[in-house]
């Protein structure tokens, strides 16, 4: 027996010890009489949300409370919602299953799919998060669920015309097909065989000695902390998902090669002048985005919908959206401090605001989109409404089957061209000199391009008392850049500003425990996922904007993470689903932990999985598949 089917199986027994063995069943939409239904239960009120959305909570939760694996868990999301649609769907003449195509009927048809979705949901997390980071709260969660909804939990017939049978089956299909779709899952999605090319870099020690310089370095701390808090083994990193281009994905095709989609090939450094600029430009605007994360420059802008968005795919050309179509007015200008909405940008995005990665990310969107008062349910934008449990099962459906997809085929790039990261880059070329003035100090082919106020060479004169690199001093002959100056010594209280540091000591806008995802950059897993959740979004609700023509997040003055700050509350501001998504890309050039390039590629990427998912999916709706 496996590690993870023991511990399953504690958990079983476990969950049988919590509720007692109901004799006597109630009325669980099959046309006997349900034997899975807790004897006296009152149900709990849920306060108008679908049994589908309970479980998309609770799977959210666990999410949260679990090391941070985009992958994984875009995974575990489109399984579990393609469980609860097979759910659904054993119940509509038409409907195809995606995992289990049965067909059953009911005296009431609504129960019997709450119980099949909650049965099938129920024991597909059960298994997946067996292992998972604090396992007890998530289990406890679960648990807490299906009493709630009044199902039994220790009720594991899978056989039989019952719901509750029929949700156990379809969770042992998922269950067992997961063993076979690539992931690794029995060995804990690790892929043994991958091999970093380049040593790894100590973070505190300053320089990077890489062999080969385009290529993925892996970082080594003192400390390794996620995104969420929560501590990793090791002080090295460890390729996450460099297989990954390899799993089954929902609409997006198969390849050996482990590449299902290719972006083409991004900026390397080669031996030629052309690829040595490409890749140095590539490292010059990460170091530009990080010389604007200071709020005392003064520098104000507007970042209103009137200002910014409205970008055409894989790029950044859009001034802005005319008037609110919601209301037909302007939208209202929006001007913050430019170093206050980097910061806040970065911080908002980096895992999704309460740790749900960026796949749950965009269920926790959608699902207020669902939410907003006088918001019609009707999918695609026409039709008669539907209820809200079709909405929603559909709704998981597609967007998760959409961000799978992304993940496969961002990670499938990434282990493909398995591609360095700015801190890699900069600090490597930095450390080399610069490749601007062959007549120059300090000059290397594969130097840092010298730009005047941003990347320079460090002389007497520049850092001399009172001068531009006084800091400096004592590192004559050095390249210098201008950009964020680190951690602070109490991050709490303080914040770093921007000044001149040495190249070879550059750190991105994040936590000293954190530094850098331990993947390769290209192509970014954010805007993959995001991108292809937008294009979701639009065609299911059958509008780009936002309900009402505008959604909004504000953080609080004081409330970022990273260091003290924003200096005054910033209300991040979207038009459109897409302005959303492209915001969460860009955010990840301010952060400092990826180049354009893996931005605007990426951006494409998840454009086309959004829109093969959306079609897919309704040909499952309809029968068509």
């Amino acid at each position: 027996m496996t590690a993870s089917a023991k511990a399953l199986g504690g958990l079983l027994a476990l969950a049988v010890a919590v509720v007692p063995a109901c004799t006597s069943g109630g009325s669980g939409g099959s046309d006997v009489a349900a034997d899975y239904t807790i004897d006296g239960c009152e149900r709990a009120d849920l306060d108008g949300r679908s049994v589908a959305r309970v479980w998309d909570e609770a799977l959210l939760g666990a999410i949260r409370r679990d090391t941070p694996a985009p992958t994984v868990h875009a995974r575990n999301l489109f399984h579990t919602s393609a469980a609860m649609w097979d759910a659904w769907a054993a119940y509509d003449a038409d409907a195809h299953g995606y995992f289990v195509d049965e067909k059953h009927e009911a005296g009431d048809v609504e129960a019997a799919r709450e119980a099949a979705i909650s049965y099938a949901a129920y024991r597909v997390l059960l298994h997946r998060y067996s292992l998972a980071a604090n396992l007890q709260a998530t289990f406890d969660e679960l648990v807490a669920t299906m009493e709630s909804l009044c199902y039994r939990i220790d009720y594991v017939d899978d056989e039989g015309d019952s719901p509750a049978a029929l949700g156990n089956r379809i969770a042992a299909t998922v269950i067992e097909r997961g063993r076979e779709d690539g992931s690794l899952e029995e060995n804990r999605y690790i892929d043994t065989n991958y091999r970093p090319v380049n040593a790894p870099l100590v973070v505190a020690d300053g320089g990077a000695r890489m062999t080969t310089p385009s290529r993925w370095q892996p970082l080594a701390l003192a400390r390794i902390v996620a995104q969420n808090g929560q501590p990793l083994p090791g002080s090295v990193q460890r390729f996450v998902g460099p297989h990954w281009g390899h799993v089954a994905g929902f609409a997006l095709p198969g390849a050996e090669n482990g590449l299902p989609a290719d972006p083409g090939p991004p900026p390397a450094l080669g031996s030629d002048p052309a690829s040595r600029a490409a890749f140095g430009q590539a490292a010059i605007e990460v170091i530009r985005a990080s010389s604007e994360l200071d709020p005392g420059d003064g520098v104000t802008i507007d970042i209103s919908p009137g200002a910014t968005g409205d970008n055409d795919v894989g790029t950044n050309d859009g001034d802005g959206h005319d008037v609110n179509p919601a209301t037909g007015e302007p939208y209202e200008p929006n001007v913050v401090l430019q170093g206050d909405f980097a910061r806040v940008l970065t911080e908002f995005w980096a895992d999704g605001p309460d740790s749900e990665t960026p796949p749950g990310h965009w269920n926790t969107i959608a699902n207020e989109v669902s939410d907003t008062p006088g918001f019609e349910l009707r999918i695609g934008g026409e039709g008669e409404p539907v209820d809200r449990l079709e909405w929603d099962v559909k709704l998981y459906f597609a967007l998760n089957g959409a961000v799978h997809d992304a993940a496969v085929a961002a990670w499938g790039a990434k282990g493909y061209y398995d591609t360095a990261r700015p801190i890699s880059m900069i600090r490597y070329m930095g450390g080399m000199g610069q490749s601007s003035d062959p007549a120059g100090p300090s000059y290397h082919a594969d130097g840092l391009p010298l730009v005047p106020g941003l990347v320079e060479v460090v002389t007497p004169e520049s850092s001399a008392p009172g001068q531009r690199h006084e800091g400096l001093a004592g590192h004559g002959g050095e390249i210098a850049v201008l950009a964020w100056r680190g951690t602070p010594a109490d991050p709490e209280a303080t914040a770093s500003g921007v000044g001149w540091v040495r190249a070879v000591d550059w750190l991105p806008y994040q936590r000293p425990t954190f530094v850098t995802p331990a993947f390769a950059g290209y192509v970014s897993g954010h805007s993959t996922f995001s991108r292809a959740a937008a294009e979701l979004m639009t065609s299911f609700t059958g509008d780009a904007y936002f309900p009402g023509g505008l959604s909004e997040w504000t953080s609080e003055a004081g409330a970022l993470g990273v260091e003290a700050g924003p200096t005054r509350a910033v209300t991040l501001q979207w038009a459109t689903y897409y302005d959303a998504a492209d915001q969460a890309g860009t955010s990840r050039i301010f952060g400092g932990i990826h180049i354009t390039a893996d931005d605007l590629a990426g951006r494409k990427l998840g454009s086309q999985c959004g829109k093969d998912a959306w079609e897919l999916a309704q040909r499952y709706w309809t029968g068509e598949i």
